[in-house]
């Protein structure tokens, strides 16, 4: 593994907080209770299908860690391209926020198909006794609507479906991305380096961390579960889009204030869809980036580590961290 591209952990214990804690720069946001040897993590599926027996590695995986495991009704039923019918898949995730003995939510993949039960959803005992809800990708819209209309945090990371079947014979980096979920469920602080880039903009600032999959965070736009970027630090990533389209979801950014009073901008993975014959858009992601962040002055970091790639590592959204670009390199640290 290219160590220069790698964010490690920030191996000091973190407090299990019998209580909630409260995010030192922003009082009203809240994070869940941080896990322990016995507690209990739900999987379930709000957006595609996935069988049991694809859920065993993950499950080995966290049992391991000394946590115990609760499999959704909705694992294993499929609606065509959905993890069951709409009904099934928001009764599944409600059970899981109404259970006062699950501890986490962890997704069990992504795909599409959660903003086709958000509003279905009801959490007002989640808000009582919050819990970590973990995934990325089409997850990005429960991000997106618990940070911005509850203020919990929430966990963006790899999901059930990434989990190596043989852990013993998967690579130091997938190993280490699957870990950074036990470090960030257990508490640990997490401290992100990242190798310096020529297109970085430099600073250093702090801000409560929110994002994830762009496209999702576009078609968010204007509705209750609307991602609020101001005084934060930004990170996002997408897969399969073409350039151009990419430009448009950065318009939209841009147009509706959303890059404006941001604190930094990390920009993670992007798996580009090649330009069809005779309709090359002519610029690259580094183009479009900076075409929109150009007037502003908070740093700007590219190639983070997040995103549909291996290197994708868990971020705590909705708590604050610490920003550094520099032009030896780059820490994004929790504070």
């Amino acid at each position: 593994m290219n160590r220069k591209l790698f964010l490690s952990s920030l191996l000091t214990a973190g407090t299990a907080f019998p209580s909630l804690a409260r995010d030192a720069y922003d009082p009203s946001f809240r994070i869940p209770p941080y896990l322990k040897k016995g507690n209990l993590v739900g999987l379930t599926s709000p957006a595609g299908p996935i069988t049991p027996e694809e859920l065993q590695p993950a499950i080995r995986q966290i049992e391991s860690w000394g946590l115990r495991v609760k499999t959704g009704t909705a694992i294993g039923k499929r609606d065509y391209n959905l993890g069951g019918t709409d009904e099934e898949r928001a009764r599944d995730f409600q059970q899981m926020l109404n259970d006062p003995s699950v501890n986490a939510i962890m997704c069990a993949r992504g795909g599409y198909g959660s903003v086709r039960i958000i509003d279905r959803l009801d959490f007002s005992k989640f808000l009582i006794q919050p819990k970590w809800i973990i995934g990325f990708s089409d997850i990005t819209v429960l991000h997106c609507h618990i940070n911005s209309n509850y203020k919990v945090a929430t966990i963006h990371s790899k999901m059930c479906n990434s989990f190596p079947e043989d852990w013993y014979l998967a690579d130091p980096l997938q190993q280490e991305t699957i870990l950074s979920i036990k470090d960030a469920l257990m508490g640990i602080k997490m401290k992100y380096k990242v190798a310096a880039h020529e297109k970085n903009r430099t600073g250093i600032t702090e801000g409560t961390l929110i994002g994830g999959n762009l496209k999702t965070i576009e078609t968010l736009a204007g509705t209750r579960s609307e991602i609020k970027t101001a005084g934060k630090i930004l990170f996002v990533e997408d897969t399969g889009e073409y350039l151009y389209g990419i430009d448009r979801m950065f318009w939209n950014l841009l147009r509706s204030g959303r890059l404006a009073q941001l604190k930094g901008l990390l920009i993670g993975g992007f798996r580009i869809k090649p330009d069809d014959p005779g309709e090359e858009f002519g610029r690259t992601l580094y183009d479009i980036v900076w075409e929109k962040v150009k007037k502003y002055a908070y740093p700007v970091c590219f190639d983070f580590p997040v995103g549909h790639q291996k290197n994708n590592f868990a971020l705590k959204c909705g708590v604050q961290h610490r920003l550094s670009v520099t032009q030896s390199g780059v820490e994004l640290t929790e504070i």
